[in-house]
């Protein structure tokens, strides 16, 4: 059985964090024995538990702004002596074949392939403009000999680090994968979520983003667009689901001192972050992935897509590979509140258009997006490597 040592950068259940679950969950199921390492506890780490997955708790060595300090560069050779023995110590009765970095963002899967002379797989799920320091480091590691197989995320992501001059050899695109399988719409449980939860009447038209809230996943730009559309209609209602990352609670606070200036209480609703994120998207009308920078690929339109609603998306990054312009959402300048209030107003008037490109973005998620085809490939390239 060949033992793939998976080093991820958190322990949530958002995008990145459920293609992972999804990943190993699969890889178990077809007898290769993954092993993931973890920075923290959390609601990922119990479900891999759940699925009889080895999870190590280990630094990942995260790349951010502060691990740039004076302090942090002082304790970075203790974090990855303290983790090497972490992880070698738990798999001292499991001989590594691989390593599989699962994000950019975490240096320990690098250097401990390195270390031990493995084989290694970067999986690069992010597009990092700024700041350009941590730019140009990314761009020195993509292209270490160490690295024997780059995985992009989208062509989107591609582009972005070769036009950067990074990776131009042994790199691939990938396109992340979602199960197609859903329980059936139950519309006892969509009633109780939308009266409940939503605190909206059947008759209402629910638009809902679903996502961290943070600097640019482009609540802000949604809310002033929905404030101009509000008077046009009585029966609209804005949902964001989705918590700030750690110690980013200032945008959520941001968030809510903006709905209470424009005086859209009434209209707009924030809910934390929730598991079951089918029964949310099952209970909305219309998606809106509006992020104010490229995002490298877009899952949460593809989980929309599976649950049959129109998206509503920014046209750049990942996001133009999965939304099929006027087919199955609509693609809108970036940044562009006019342009979004306009793609707004088409589909809340237009009930047909709603429900054909829910139907169409059904159709396209389970042939192009399927969880089965990302296994597939990623497999190939982990036994051929």
């Amino acid at each position: 059985m060949k033992n793939i040592l998976f080093i991820h950068q958190s322990a949530e259940l958002y995008g990145s964090d459920k293609t992972l679950l999804l990943l190993v969950t699969q890889f178990k199921a077809k007898g290769i024995n993954p092993i993931v390492v973890l920075p923290q506890n959390g609601p990922l780490l119990t479900i891999l538990q759940e699925n009889k997955i080895h999870v190590i708790l280990a630094p990942v060595l995260k790349i951010s702004r502060t691990m740039f300090g004076f302090k942090n560069m002082l304790s970075l050779p203790f974090q990855i002596s303290s983790s090497i023995k972490i992880i070698n110590e738990a798999c001292k009765n499991n001989k590594i074949d691989l390593v599989y970095s699962n994000t950019l963002a975490v240096l320990i899967g690098l250097i401990y392939a390195r270390r031990n002379k493995i084989k290694h797989i970067w999986h690069v799920h992010e597009i990092i403009e700024s700041p350009q320091i941590v730019k140009k480091i990314f761009k020195k590691l993509i292209s270490l000999k160490v690295n024997s197989k780059i995985i992009f995320n989208s062509y989107a992501t591609q582009a972005f680090w070769e036009n950067e001059q990074a990776g131009k050899t042994g790199s691939v695109v990938v396109w992340n994968g979602v199960s197609k399988e859903r329980e059936p719409i139950n519309n006892a449980i969509i009633e109780d979520i939308r009266t409940n939860l939503f605190d909206v009447k059947s008759t209402d038209i629910v638009i809902a983003l679903v996502g961290r809230i943070n600097k640019w996943k482009g609540q802000k730009l949604l809310l002033e667009a929905f404030k101009k559309i509000v008077p046009k209609a009585d029966n609209l209602k804005l949902i964001f689901v989705g918590s700030p990352p750690p110690n980013q609670e200032i945008y959520l606070d941001d968030l809510k001192i903006k709905i209470v200036e424009d005086k859209m209480q009434d209209q707009v609703r924030i809910i934390p972050f929730q598991n079951n994120i089918w029964n949310i998207w099952q209970s909305v009308d219309i998606a809106v992935v509006p992020s104010t920078e490229p995002e490298p690929f877009g899952l949460v339109a593809i989980e929309a897509m599976l649950c049959g609603k129109p998206v509503i998306a920014a046209n750049h990054g990942g996001l133009k590979e999965i939304v099929v312009q006027n087919e199955t959402g609509i693609l809108f300048e970036p940044n562009q509140v006019l342009e979004l209030e306009k793609a707004l107003s088409k589909l809340i008037l237009e009930k047909d258009t709603r429900e054909l490109m829910g139907k169409k973005g059904y159709e396209r998620a389970i042939a192009d997006f399927t969880l089965e085809q990302y296994v597939t490939k990623i497999k190939q390239i982990c036994l051929n490597i």
